[in-house]
């Protein structure tokens, strides 16, 4: 690849991990893209190449030990190497746990944590050859719970920690691998619960985004390019000694005490 950087996204066709594509491939890097679906994989890629970058859309669930294999080597394959990882793949679907399954709960483990595991498994030792970096997308319900939401809250904890893991143990032979924690972002994913919203309190989505926002500092939510600067800077040299955070990009709504909330001005 004369050089470039490599780069293997997954969730690379939709919301942050499609914008974290783009803005990799504007940073200098080869892309390999990782998802479920073909289609939304090969619209990224497109616009990708079409910019004048270099894509290559790998069809492919994380959460399956030899698909996962698989679409390492293809990405090697295809790169000539790795340097960096972007676990951005993720489902929601939770329920409280009173009204879980064990089918349920087991589909989103396996695709939001076993699946980064999987990924990270196959790529460590392509990453360790190029001293690379590995950024996971979890959640700020690693720290805080949702209503109705806990295999989602579990599976992004346990990816804040697989992240702090693989920086202990990866961290001497050269990889460095650190984990973001978006709050609300406009996504087709976050659309779908706008639209819950909005029907149960009789607005449409960008009320329900305004609504759920309403005690963020920043009073809006992200877009998924704000998501993806932040994931291109812990991937890139200038995070040369960044190893093992886990850093929230959620318009400061982590720093707000819940408890105070009767005390702020009624959203305009």
């Amino acid at each position: 690849m004369d050089g470039a950087r490599t780069a293997l996204v997954t969730g690379a066709g939709t919301g942050i991990g499609a914008a974290t594509a783009q803005r990799l491939a504007a940073d200098g890097c080869a892309l390999a893209l990782v998802g479920r679906r073909r289609e939304p994989l090969e619209a990224t890629a497109h616009g990708i190449e079409a910019a004048g970058g270099r894509a290559v859309a790998l069809a492919a669930d994380a959460g399956d030990p030899a698909q996962a294999e698989r679409a390492v080597a293809e990405a090697v394959a295809a790169l000539g190497g790795l340097d960096v990882l972007v676990l951005a793949h993720g489902v929601g679907g939770s329920a409280a746990v009173g009204d879980d399954t064990p089918e349920g709960w087991s589909d989103v483990l396996r695709i939001n944590l076993t699946g980064a595991f999987l990924m990270a498994r196959a790529a460590l030792p392509h990453l360790e050859a190029r001293g690379g970096a590995v950024v996971t997308v979890a959640s700020t319900n690693a720290w805080v719970a949702g209503p109705g939401w806990a295999s989602y809250c579990a599976s992004k904890a346990g990816l804040a920690m697989l992240t702090a893991s693989i920086a202990a143990d990866y961290g001497p032979r050269g990889v460095r691998a650190n984990c973001v924690c978006p709050g609300w972002v406009r996504t087709p994913m976050a659309d779908d619960d706008m639209d819950e919203v909005a029907a149960r309190h009789g607005t449409d989505r960008d009320g329900a985004y305004r609504l759920t926002s309403s005690t963020t500092p920043l009073r809006r939510p992200a877009e998924p390019g704000e998501i993806a600067a932040v994931i291109a800077f812990l991937a890139g040299p200038e995070a040369s000694y960044v190893n093992g955070a886990t850093i929230p990009v959620d318009g400061g709504a982590m720093v707000v005490d819940g408890t105070s909330v009767p005390y702020q001005p009624a959203p305009s």
